[in-house]
């Protein structure tokens, strides 16, 4: 072997290890998948009569990233890319586009991002806006057919009739396959947010053909305003045959990868009367299939293009030659309020409708258990009672603060009877403290005669010392239902009270740093740890509300649970400061009520509470200690 070929095989030899040095140093990043692309069913279409794993097509398209720096308005930019048609009702504004027929543009008319903003919030965007978020529906083909031969998330359509979509002007939309397929879909909408899509085809090709109708909500990323609060679910919501399942964002890319997706998902059959789709803080966008119409109820996450899906995929159909099939479904994309999700709810307007006058509609969309889309929560058995109660009083008084005083006075009037009881007992405990102090003399370190003596006197004076506890407890799961109430529903967003306290379901805009507005310079960010310090005027009252109610009864004698007891509200203070302002407003006039009521209850036992007493005694035990 000659010179020139040793050094070309020894040359080609280290750029082969080189080369694989730095693949192996530096690998190529996982490529992007394009889900605009078409899947393999596409040449090998799927068996579409097995809907437990018939294939939809994909969805959505990926912004080039060789276009350069991003457009000042991403939004405008995706909406102006395809011809649309308008919507226009008294809830809802926006456009569908005729590329692919997608419902991507809609916002909400009567929500704003701020209180005080004039900006409506935006519920579903196209792709290439900053958080792609649409719905779309198709036809999933049968062998003998490809994609091609049916709408996909691209497909052009034309608009056969109507101009705007209104609710009382629906449109139909028309895309002929040029092979004997023409394809339909005829979208509606009523005054709220409920959307109708009827899918049709008609076949003229002079031979059956089969094809399984679907619906698709896609998420590009996840939400820019996601909570990821530990008490709220956002993601997926589903209910299947009565049983409803919750899949938060974080969970989808850790299901199990099924064999025909490719991807993480999870498959549900549901036998009839159910729903799946998206659900935010307060919004929501959800697939409903007919009422009793089976389908198959699909979750899925595309981790190359960072795609989270939800999908309805009802049974394949067969058209015959020369007929015309159809099949209606649902679509609900607005705010999660009550009253209008209670409207669908049943053959008759759901509890909350009803309560509020909604007639009977028959024509209406009937959606099982659809209320439950609405995160109540574990004690939903309260949090429902008290939502309905809370809302009904809002709608009377028309202030929502004043609403929750007034749930305050009944809740404390419901509990009365505990609460007297209670205090009585409490009262009774006081008048036996001199004796329980000679006791403790008497028995000295002996426990087992200081506890048998107590409970001698107990019994004899029929006292229940527990019996101050029940009320607190029964406090603790309403506590936590209003607080779910307040944080959750819709109701409370941006409700208003009194001065600064212009929206109840977030905290105290007021603050100490700057005199509670006196100074000029702006309150800390209510998400910054200096809130936690430089609390508002909400979360002082609570805290002097508090210590007022310790001030019944006198201190411990015990030292450490003196100072314990003296820190207790000073400590909630700081720690419930940055809650929901509304829920704040529940405690000060709950801890109000619960002095004035034990204040009068003892003194009807004949106990007389010392309050000024105790608090100067509170401070003249400070002195010493401060020498």
């Amino acid at each position: 072997m000659d010179d020139q070929n040793r050094n070309l095989i020894l040359a080609t030899g280290l750029s082969f290890v080189v080369i694989l040095v730095w693949f192996l140093l530096f690998p190529p990043p996982d490529p992007i998948e394009d889900p605009n692309a078409l899947p393999p069913s596409a040449e090998t279409p799927v068996d579409v009569t097995d809907t437990d794993i018939a294939l939809t097509p994909p969805v959505g398209t990926v912004a080039d990233p060789a276009t350069g720096a991003a457009p000042e308005s991403p939004t405008e930019v995706a909406l102006s890319e395809a011809a649309r048609i308008d919507i226009d009702t008294p809830s809802v504004e926006g456009s569908i586009s005729l590329l692919g027929g997608r419902i991507d543009d809609l916002a909400l008319r009567n929500y704003f991002t701020e209180v005080d903003g004039d900006e409506i919030v935006r519920l579903l965007s196209p792709v290439g806006s900053e958080d792609p978020y649409y719905a779309l529906y198709g036809w999933t083909p049968s062998a003998g057919l490809t994609y091609d031969d049916v709408p996909t998330s691209d497909t052009p359509w034309e608009l056969e009739s109507g101009e705007t979509l209104t609710p009382e002007t629906p449109i139909t939309l028309v895309w002929d396959n040029g092979g004997g397929l023409i394809f339909r879909r005829t979208i509606a909408i009523d005054d709220a947010y409920m959307f109708e899509v009827t899918q049709s085809v008609e076949n003229t090709t002079g031979e059956d053909v089969t094809l399984a109708p679907y619906g698709i909500v896609a998420r590009h990323g996840l939400p820019s305003d996601l909570q990821n609060f530990f008490i709220l679910h956002e993601g997926v919501v589903r209910k299947a045959d009565g049983e409803l399942s919750e899949i938060g964002y974080s969970d989808l890319p850790d299901l199990d990868v099924v064999a025909r997706e490719g991807v993480p998902a999870e498959i549900v059959a549901v036998e009839a009367n159910g729903w799946i789709g998206f659900t935010d803080k307060y919004w929501m966008t959800t697939l409903i299939p007919a009422n009793d119409q089976p389908f198959i109820s699909v979750v899925k996450y595309v981790p190359n293009a960072d795609i989270y899906q939800t999908e309805a995929r009802l049974p394949a159909m067969v058209i015959a030659a020369g007929e015309t099939a159809e099949v209606t479904t649902n679509l609900f994309a607005g705010a999660k309020e009550a009253e209008t999700i209670s409207y669908y709810e049943n053959a008759e307007p759901g509890f909350i409708a009803a309560l509020f006058g909604a007639e009977n509609d028959p024509d209406r969309p009937q959606v099982a258990r659809f209320i439950d889309s609405i995160d109540w929560g574990w004690f939903y058995f309260l949090t429902k009672p008290l939502f309905w109660l809370l809302h009904w009083l809002n709608l009377q008084i028309g202030n929502m603060g004043l609403a929750i005083i007034a749930l305050t006075l009944i809740v404390k009037a419901i509990l009365f009877p505990l609460a007297y009881r209670s205090y009585v007992s409490m009262a009774k405990m006081k008048e036996l403290q001199p004796e329980i102090e000679k006791l403790k003399e008497s028995a000295g370190d002996d426990r087992e005669k200081l506890q048998r003596g107590m409970m001698e006197l107990y019994k004899k004076n029929k006292v229940n010392p527990a019996g101050g506890c029940l009320p607190i407890l029964l406090q603790i799961p309403i506590f936590f239902s209003l607080y779910k109430v307040i944080f959750v529903t819709l109701e409370l967003r941006h409700a208003p009270f009194f001065g600064w306290l212009n929206d109840l379901s977030a905290p105290d805009s007021s603050s100490i740093i700057n005199l509670f507005g006196l100074l000029p310079n702006a309150a800390p960010d209510p998400e910054s740890f200096m809130a936690l310090i430089f609390i508002g005027i909400l979360p002082i009252l609570l805290g002097i509300s508090m210590w007022l109610q310790q001030k019944l009864n006198p201190a411990p004698t015990d030292p450490t649970q003196a100072a314990i007891f003296a820190w207790l509200p000073w400590v909630f203070m700081f720690m419930l400061g940055t809650f929901a302002s509304g829920l704040l407003v529940y405690w000060i006039a709950n801890n109000t009520l619960t002095f004035t009521q034990q204040y009068l209850i003892m003194r009807s036992q004949g106990f007389k509470p010392d309050v000024f007493g105790n608090i100067r005694k509170s401070f003249s035990r400070k002195k010493p200690a401060e020498k």
